[in-house]
């Protein structure tokens, strides 16, 4: 063989080696990336070429799917009170994947999850279509309506927890947006589309998990807390060493109250009731940064939470100085939390301390109804003592039974709770954020607790308070938890 032709052999035998070595590997190593990755069209013909697992909430779906025409994707998803559910669901759209729940258990509502190997494989034998399993939550469908009633036509969010096992029963948001209107990938959908990214509110932001806010005046039941569990108090009933007026330290500030209250050595019982941020600024200055920050963290400040949704970490802020911790005491400065946060601390001084996971995913089912997984309530931490937590009980029920918070009184049920209005944006100019937590305790023990945030709402901005807004939507939450459980 002359030159060039070997020269022509030894190129074509070189790009023949290269195609097979490409070959290979796009066969043995890229493929299973190949195989689901998003880009690739199967994947999503194959997602939506059976009807799709459900959501189930109190033993019933609160989704569907709908078979459609026109389309390589056989079915779309479906959601009965869509807006009511869409911060627990997400959505499942065609054009615009999944979110939440539909996105982090797509595998099991699919059916393409590893832990249904055997089904599908089954199926495949029998000739049967492949189908997706369901996912039961911990929800309590009478608390989520009283919620996404309550707030109406207000900008806010609602968390519910049962305090002994941290089941979330209730994550309500508004706005909110219908997931149904997105599921496929017509025209309509994609204007929706349009219309919800575009919109200045984020109804499609879950505001109980996503938003942190000034807590204002809640903040003080982990002040309390605080003073409690580092001795600083024995008891609700201890007067506080608090002069009225309370300048805070190393400033010429004067701290003030919210109106003539009785703050003057105060002790923390009424301190609480009539909501003094004389004295629980004091508390926290006198406690001091490091202390604060250990009791606000045991109750799960500075890291987020999995429930297995995301949560944005609350804020605890680690680098102060004294008047900064004095005001962080009182839920100001760049103190910051979730509503889903808040219903933690309340949860954990109902349960006597105890704070336990937050979860919202009770089980997962194959088609066939066989549990593949189920949660087990598992504590957290211990943010206070039995016996503190029962004396913040105290305070707090003082709070319900003649304080700030009479508005959540429940004849049934005795309650414990707190009032907050937070203040917000340059100079205070912004309508405040107005706050309730509480937990209602029966003969049973505690079935809720509750954090509620009203945003914004039409009412004026002198009539904004948590015992006004926020209280009575916490009430009806935690009445229909105790009707349900009747």
């Amino acid at each position: 063989m002359n030159k060039p032709l070997r020269r022509i052999a030894i190129f074509c035998g070189l790009l023949v080696l290269a195609l097979l070595i490409r070959d290979n590997w796009l066969q043995y190593v890229q493929a299973d990336e190949l195989r689901t990755h998003e880009k690739n069209r199967r994947v999503l013909i194959e997602r939506y070429a059976q009807e799709r697992g459900d959501i189930i909430v109190d033993g019933k779906p609160i989704t569907g799917s709908k078979r459609t025409t026109g389309s390589d994707f056989a079915y779309k998803r479906t959601y009965k009170d869509g807006p009511m559910w869409a911060p627990v669901t997400g959505f499942a759209s065609q054009a615009y994947g999944a979110t939440q729940i539909e996105n982090l258990e797509d595998g099991i509502l699919t059916g393409n999850d590893d832990r249904l190997f055997f089904r599908r494989t089954l199926d495949m034998i029998t000739g049967k279509n492949q189908a997706g399993g369901n996912v039961v939550t911990t929800l309590n469908g009478a608390a989520q309506r009283a919620a996404f009633e309550g707030l109406g036509n207000k900008k806010g969010a609602v968390a519910a927890i049962e305090p002994s096992t941290g089941k979330i029963l209730s994550l309500a948001s508004t706005p909110s947006y219908d997931p149904s209107k997105i599921a496929g990938n017509s025209k309509d959908d994609e204007k929706a589309w349009a219309e919800l990214s575009k919109d200045p509110d984020k109804p499609n932001v879950n505001r109980a998990l996503r938003e942190t806010y000034p807590p204002g005046s809640t903040f003080k039941v982990v002040t309390a807390a605080a003073a409690l569990e580092h001795d600083q108090y024995d008891g609700p009933d201890d007067k506080t060493d608090s002069p009225l007026p309370w300048t805070l330290p190393n400033t010429k500030t004067v701290l003030k109250n919210e109106g003539d209250l009785p703050c003057e050595d105060a002790t923390l019982r009424e301190a609480l009731r009539v909501s003094c941020n004389t004295v629980f600024g004091k508390v926290g200055a006198d406690l001091g940064r490091e202390k604060m920050q250990e009791t606000a963290e045991k109750f799960g400040f500075n890291k987020e939470q999995f429930i297995p949704v995301r949560a944005n970490a609350s804020v605890w802020p680690t680098k102060m100085d004294a008047p900064q911790t004095a005001l962080s005491s009182i839920g100001q400065f760049e103190t910051a939390t979730t509503p889903l946060q808040m219903a933690m601390v309340t949860s954990a001084i109902a349960n006597d301390g105890a704070l336990m996971q937050p979860y919202m995913i009770d089980e997962l089912k194959a088609p066939n109804l066989d549990t593949i997984s189920k949660t087990s309530p598992k504590e957290l931490s211990r943010p206070l003592s039995e016996a503190n937590a029962q004396k913040l009980q105290d305070m707090m029920e003082t709070v319900v039974k003649d304080g700030t918070g009479t508005s959540a009184q429940l004849s049934d049920a005795t309650v414990g709770g707190k009032t907050g209005t937070a203040q917000h944006g340059v100079d205070n100019s912004e309508k405040p954020y107005a706050w309730f937590i509480s937990y209602a305790k029966t003969d049973d023990g505690s079935p809720v607790a509750v954090a509620v945030v009203v945003e914004d709402s039409d009412a004026d901005r002198g009539d904004i308070s948590g015992g006004g807004l926020a209280a009575p939507i916490a009430k009806n939450v935690m009445q229909a938890v105790i009707d349900s459980k009747k």
